[in-house]
């Protein structure tokens, strides 16, 4: 007996791995060999390429394509119509899907509406890619990106509220965690 949802219009490959209590949405295709952990929401009109890896309660909203080599870890959100690639240097009349590269996007991060993340980067924990943004490099955690190509222009804590920092001390009025600034790399020091 099945413990996930899948809406009558999406198809689903036989060798896809869904955990408990995923939801999959209207005209979605879930391809060969992808693993979709457990909580996992995957909006209308997306596809999940083969051999991606979706971690627990990871949320993808509609129109997105998530192509071979992306990873998201647990607590990822992929905003809607936002775009991963895969190759640098694509042409239709080569085939190079031996040169996918691998994407990873770590634990909790949010990619906004419409940003663009290109392939063989990381993006950091807890970060936060805003909507349209062009992420071209990797990305440190709890960053806070913006633009075309995205620069940073500061940083958000685990609950994505921007946190301002006072002698490099930050407090995050949400759960009173403490955020310390280390020489330009982020630190967080004590949640309470």
């Amino acid at each position: 007996m099945k413990k996930y949802f899948i809406h009558e219009s999406s198809y689903i490959h036989k060798d896809a791995s869904i955990g408990d209590k995923s939801k999959i949405w209207h005209f979605c295709h879930i391809m060969k060999d992808s693993v979709i952990g457990k909580n996992c929401s995957i909006g209308q009109n997306c596809v999940v390429g083969p051999n991606v890896i979706l971690g627990n309660n990871v949320k993808v909203q509609n129109n997105v394509s998530i192509y071979d080599g992306v990873k998201c870890e647990d607590d990822v959100f992929l905003g809607p119509s936002m775009v991963f690639t895969n190759i640098t240097n694509p042409r239709s009349f080569i085939n190079r899907k031996n040169q996918f590269k691998k994407t990873t996007l770590k634990k909790g991060c949010t990619i906004g509406a419409n940003a663009t993340i290109l392939c063989g980067i990381t993006i950091g924990e807890y970060s936060l890619i805003g909507s349209g943004a062009v992420i071209t490099k990797n990305i440190k955690p709890h960053a806070l990106m913006v633009g075309v190509p995205a620069k940073r222009i500061g940083w958000v804590s685990k609950a994505g509220n921007t946190l301002n920092f006072n002698n490099d001390i930050a407090i995050d009025e949400f759960d009173n965690s403490t955020y310390r600034l280390d020489k330009n790399d982020f630190v967080k020091i004590i949640e309470t």
